[in-house]
């Protein structure tokens, strides 16, 4: 029983994560109709800035995770400006190319950036765990899965309860109609592609000084952003937290009582079942994003 708790411990703690993943994906798909093939390297953007202030520049820990989301917002803000935009009413095909070039170069240049070579980040936190009974905890994730909840409370919290939430909502429901009545398309996708990808960033920031940072580090992220939309189906925030969690779950299980090499493929499995039994996801909404 203890094994099974530190388990489950193991994954809310990686859940949240995820969760931020598909969030940020999930946003950007529902509203903008657009496959971000660039969120993986959002989030290796996010480590990177992160090992830059805090390793290279040597500013505070704090304060270089507020600044490399802030960045990650502006990054995504440019791509959405420069590219997207010149591709409004574009077909699928040729978005789908430009965003996979853009994937490219992004992952090219921090190849070009920062050279192959894995680097560490130093954090504050002690090194000895958080003990709770027979679990234990360290304090790095716990820190990660408080600030990926404050994330994730603030995006609902700015969709369900701010103007350019319902802007967001009205242009996944109709996005011809929302511009009849006013609504700023393109400010809704320019915030739209720049809160997914601060998002992605975050996370990014999140986990980079908890493993090491590479330039192939978003090319899992982006798989695992994947399976929690297809998890929780597209256009649904409370799907993509509950598919973050859920997605985590079943990895740690599986490498907790199956094989650690078969954590990847455990939550793949998981994708599968759920597409053939609910190919929507398994808590589309097709009325709203929320």
């Amino acid at each position: 029983m203890d094994e099974f708790l530190q388990h489950c411990l193991n994954a809310l703690m990686l859940g949240g994560i995820y969760a931020l993943l598909g969030i940020g994906l999930t946003l950007i798909f529902g509203i903008m109709r657009v496959v971000n093939f660039t969120h993986g390297e959002l989030y290796s953007f996010g480590a990177y800035m992160m090992f830059a202030f805090v390793m290279l520049l040597h500013l505070n820990f704090f304060l270089s995770l507020a600044l490399a989301m802030a960045l990650g917002i502006a990054l995504g803000a440019v791509i959405e400006f420069v590219l997207l935009r010149k591709l409004r009413g574009a077909d699928i095909d040729t978005t789908m190319l430009v965003m996979i070039g853009a994937w490219i170069a992004m992952q090219n240049l921090e190849q070009l950036a920062w050279s192959g070579v894995a680097k560490s980040i130093k954090t504050p936190f002690p090194s000895a765990p958080l003990v709770l009974g027979a679990l234990s905890v360290a304090w790095s994730r716990l820190f990660v899965f408080i600030v990926a909840l404050a994330l994730i409370a603030s995006t609902y919290a700015l969709v369900d309860r701010t103007r350019l939430g319902r802007a967001m909502r009205a242009t996944f429901q109709d996005s011809d109609a929302a511009r009849l009545m006013g609504v700023d398309i393109d400010r809704v996708y320019l915030s739209t592609f720049a809160l997914g990808s601060g998002l992605a960033a975050a996370a990014g920031a999140l986990l980079g000084p908890i493993f090491v940072v590479t330039p192939g580090m978003g090319d899992l992220a982006a798989l695992k952003a994947f399976a929690v939309v297809i998890l929780g189906g597209l256009g649904s925030i409370a799907g993509a937290t509950i598919g973050g969690f859920l997605l985590a779950f079943i990895e740690e299980m599986g490498a907790g009582y199956v094989s650690s090499g078969y954590r990847d493929a455990m939550g793949f499995l998981l994708i599968i079942l759920v597409l053939i039994v609910r190919p929507t996801g398994l808590f589309s909404r097709k009325e709203r994003i929320g």
